[in-house]
Formats: structure tokens, C-alpha cells, sequence
């Protein structure tokens, strides 16, 4: 087997990194850049650029330019989460096949995955650059609380970008593998992991090379893009009271000014006040450039996000509670993405946890670092470490009067597999059909619909004669599996969940077949 990578597919950035001379290392591309942003932009000659050459054209052209994309990895359509990145896209997002979320950049369209794959394959080439040899194998990591349909949209995303994905492992606990790893510690901690557009806290005891979770929270539409949102919202009022005109009705401009509040948010992490003068920002009818003055101050900033950092912290809560462990009595604290380098959510977490949070780790490249130490171990049967990680929702299915009943409760650890038995409810039935959810609403209708199980080929008699194993399993990539068996006959079904919104195996050879053609230009 060749070298396997881990690789950190982030809201607003990503990284790769490999286990090199037996430590982990990040890998640089050309430019000697560590950290990529996570943008794919489309030129019009077909080709695409991504990474930070792409960030680049987020200004200049705003439609043809994608970030944030993971925000809407595996939501269907009509999610709240999908309706709130419309409002502050530039670029087209529109529905697909069974609800799904797809992106339209000119004349084409692209699912979520694909547009994912093109980072992947970017980590994949910058990768081969250091290695010098083909990469194929690759553990890719997720917020802690992605569903299973989030999941099975990054594995989708792995396998068109030409990866072969090992495993896919939760940010949280690949960042607790950094740190920890053949260190030989006994000690309880808490990931507090704000990324660019999702949080996670995760509470995990290691013990010399066992790396086991105990509780998990999150939000998988809370992060630096938020922090970003309040800036901007800011910013537009003041351009509006300045110039009398309304950027956002203008998407160049609307986009310099986003530039500008994420360029704002990153300096108040090194100052506690920026002055801003920007001379260019739009040019009107006449030729006349209206530019843009403003100031910005730490204590601002922390008045306009407050409600966002408590957010963090109700999060937090829920994680201890899962884990059966008072914040206080945690032995260490481990911040993970960009984000939490700002000074006022450091002093929170500081405040939250009774303790300053472990400062030795790069918050930006601990969660590939520690994917690229569990792609070593999967790829090298000697190297023993142990991740025992646990499902962040729980899996249920729909019963009678649209309510549910849990299967797996939330916080288990995984791999799990639990079976229960059905009955027929009609005379002489010849198939019976399961809605697998997942979620903690009592209610179906409030829970993430998975698929529909369906089952046929029992035996025909009486209702209540015929008895049907199912089987539930979670993997250890955190996926559901389903398989269904009549123990009369022995006939059985597996993996017949098709997630609504989902790529089909067509689809995603199609989507495979495109991105192999497309041609990635690492620098315009």
C-alpha cells in the first residue's frame, strides 16, 4: 500500500498532511502554503482554479466562485440552513433530484460533492508533490455532528476526486489524536472546535494509544462564517449611510465588503482595534469611485457575536452532560480552527473550562495531522492506536402517528449493530417499508429522513405470523447500514437505504467522469 494522507476538508480552509519519518507533517504546495482555502472558482475557458488562487476571484468574480460549499454538503433543499446560505451567496444554488442541493455556475451544474472533490483533488496533487508518487488513499475528516447523509456526501465527494477513503473520522477526534498520540497520557479533555462554518465539542479519555469519546455536541451551521455575517451586516449599513446606495444590489461590491469583514475579524485576532480605508469599492454610473472608511474595535466585535459565542458554550453544555463529567474537572482544553484564535473566544473557553486552553497546537493544522496519524495506522497494521469514537445522533424510525422510536441512542459508541424484530400488520403482506431517521425531535416530521428500508420475498401469512430481523449498524466512519432478514425462509436484503438527495451510483460515475476531465489550474 503507498503512502496514505489525512486530509482536513474544512468550511473556509483545508489541509493535507501525511505521516513522514514517523511524525505528521502538513504538506505545502508550490507557494509553500500549508493552509488552502477551501473556494473553486470557474474560468471561462472551462478550467477552474482552487484554493487561494480561487479566494482571490471571490471579489472580481463573485458568480463564478464557490466557498462555503460544505456548509451544504448533504442538506436537502429546503432546509433552513440551505435558505440562510442563499441570502449571502453570490453564487446560484438551486434544487435538485429528490430535494438535493446543487450549485450553478454559468451554464452547468454541479452537485455538492463535486464541487467538494475539486478541493479534494487539489490536497490530492499538492500532496504528490512532496510524496512523488500517486496518492490513492485517504482518511478525510467531518464535524463531529454530521448526519449520515452528510457523511455519505464526503465519501462521495473522496470518491470522485479518484481517493480511496479509508475512513472518515470526526475533527474533534482527529485533533485529540494529535495531541495525544504515542505520548503515553491518561487524561480526560474537550475539543471546543469552531470552524469556519461549523462547532463541535467533543470530550474524549486517552489512555496511552486508546482514544475514546464520551460525549459529543455540535452545530453544523455555527462558525467563522457567522463572525464574518455580523461584520458585513455592519459594514453595509455604513457604506449605505455613506454613499446613499445598497451594495448588496451590486455583487462585486457586496463582495469586496465580505473580503473586508473576514480580513477585519482576522487582524482583531492579533489587535483590539482596525482602521479601515478602502478607496475603490464600487464605481457608479460617470466613472465615479465610491470607496469605504470605517473602524472596528475588539470590544465591538464581541458586542455584535455574543449571542454567537453563547451558542458555542449551550453546545458545550450538552457535550459535558453526554459525557457524565463537569467542565472543571477536564484535565485540558484543545482549540481547533481558525476562528478560535480570536482572543475573546479564548478568554470564554479560559472562563467556560476553569483552565487556558493547550496553546502548542496550530488550531489549523491539528485536525489533518491527526487524520494523517490514523491514515498511517489504517494503512500500516503494526502502528496500535485505538479510536473509539461514538454516534452524535441518535438513529430511529418512524412509527405509528408520525412519531419515532430510537434504535441506537445518541453517544453511542461505534461500530454498533442492534436488530430488532417486526411483524406484518396486513393479511398475506408481501413487503414491508421502514423510515430510518435520525435526529433527537420526537417527531419524524422533525428528524433528518435517511431512507425508506424496504423489504420483500417473506413469506405470505397472517398479520402477525411473520417475523423480520432488522439489523442497524453504524460503522466506524459513523454510516448507516440496514439488512433485513426473514428467519423462516433465510432470505435476506443489505444496503438498501438510498438516501433521498444522494448521488446515485450513475451519477456518481458521471460525476467521477467530469472531474477527471476538468482541468485544475493551482495558479491563475
Amino acid at each position: 500500500m503507498g503512502q496514505a494522507v489525512g486530509i482536513d476538508l474544512g468550511t473556509t480552509t483545508s489541509c493535507v498532511a501525511a505521516v513522514l519519518d514517523g511524525e505528521p507533517r502538513l504538506l505545502p504546495n508550490e507557494k509553500g502554503n500549508l493552509v488552502h482555502a477551501s473556494v473553486v472558482s470557474f474560468l471561462e475557458n472551462g478550467n477552474v482554479v482552487v484554493g487561494n488562487a480561487a479566494k482571490a476571484r471571490l471579489v472580481t468574480h463573485p458568480a463564478e466562485t464557490v466557498k462555503s460549499a460544505k456548509r451544504l454538503m448533504g442538506r436537502f433543499y429546503f432546509a433552513e440552513e440551505v435558505k440562510r446560505a442563499k441570502e449571502v451567496s453570490a453564487y446560484t444554488i438551486e434544487e435538485g433530484l429528490d430535494q438535493s442541493v446543487f450549485i450553478r455556475v454559468g451554464d452547468k451544474r454541479y452537485s455538492v460533492p463535486e464541487i467538494s472533490a475539486l478541493v479534494l483533488r487539489e490536497m490530492k496533487r499538492i500532496a504528490e508533490l512532496t510524496i512523488k508518487a500517486p496518492v490513492e488513499d485517504a482518511v478525510i475528516t467531518v464535524p463531529a455532528y454530521f448526519n449520515d447523509k452528510q457523511r455519505q456526501a464526503t465519501r462521495d465527494a473522496g470518491q470522485i476526486a479518484g481517493l480511496n477513503v479509508l475512513r472518515i473520522i470526526n475533527e474533534p477526534t482527529a485533533a485529540a489524536l494529535a495531541y495525544g498520540f504515542g505520548k503515553g497520557l491518561n487524561q480526560r479533555v474537550a475539543v471546543y472546535d469552531l470552524g469556519g462554518g461549523t462547532f463541535d465539542v467533543s470530550i474524549l479519555e486517552i489512555g496511552k494509544d486508546v482514544f475514546e469519546v464520551l460525549g459529543t455536541a455540535g452545530d453544523t451551521f455555527l462558525g467563522g462564517d457567522d463572525f464574518d455575517n455580523r461584520i458585513v451586516e455592519v459594514f453595509v449599513e455604513q457604506f449605505k449611510a455613506q454613499h446613499q446606495l445598497d451594495p448588496r444590489e451590486h455583487l462585486r461590491a457586496f463582495a469586496t465588503l465580505r473580503a473586508l469583514a473576514e480580513w477585519t475579524k482576522v487582524q482583531l485576532s492579533q489587535k483590539s482595534s482596525v482602521e479601515i480605508n478602502l478607496p475603490s469599492v464600487l464605481q457608479v454610473e460617470g466613472g465615479k469611485v465610491l470607496g469605504f472608511r470605517s473602524s472596528f474595535t475588539e470590544a465591538e466585535f464581541q458586542k455584535l457575536t455574543l449571542d454567537l459565542l453563547q451558542r458555542t458554550f449551550v453546545v458545550c453544555d450538552e457535550a459535558v452532560r453526554s459525557a457524565a463529567i463537569a467542565a472543571s474537572a477536564l484535565d485540558g482544553v484543545i482549540l481547533v480552527g481558525g476562528p478560535s484564535r480570536l482572543p475573546l473566544i479564548q478568554r470564554a473557553v479560559s472562563q467556560y473550562f476553569g483552565k487556558p486552553p493547550f496553546a502548542k497546537l496550530n488550531p489549523e493544522h491539528v485536525v489533518a495531522m491527526g487524520a494523517a496519524l490514523q491514515a498511517h495506522a489504517l494503512s500500516n497494521p503494526g502502528v496500535e492506536t485505538m479510536l473509539l469514537d461514538v454516534t452524535p445522533l441518535t438513529l430511529k424510525i418512524e412509527i405509528a402517528a408520525g412519531l419515532t422510536a430510537p434504535i441506537i441512542d445518541k453517544n453511542t459508541p461505534v461500530p454498533i449493530e442492534r436488530t430488532r424484530v417486526f411483524t406484518t400488520t396486513q393479511d398475506f403482506q408481501e413487503k414491508v417499508k421502514i423510515r430510518v431517521l435520525q435526529g433527537e425531535e420526537r417527531m419524524a416530521a422533525d428528524c433528518t429522513l435517511l431512507g425508506e428500508f424496504e423489504f420483500s420475498g417473506f413469506k405470505k401469512a397472517r398479520r402477525g405470523d411473520v417475523s423480520i430481523e432488522v439489523t442497524f449498524e453504524i460503522d466506524a466512519n459513523g454510516i448507516v447500514n440496514v439488512s433485513a432478514r426473514d428467519p423462516a425462509t433465510g432470505k435476506t436484503a443489505t444496503q438498501v437505504i438510498h438516501l433521498s438527495g444522494g448521488l446515485t451510483d450513475a451519477q456518481l460515475a458521471e460525476s467521477r467522469s467530469r472531474s477527471d476531465t476538468t482541468q485544475i489550474s493551482p495558479f491563475e
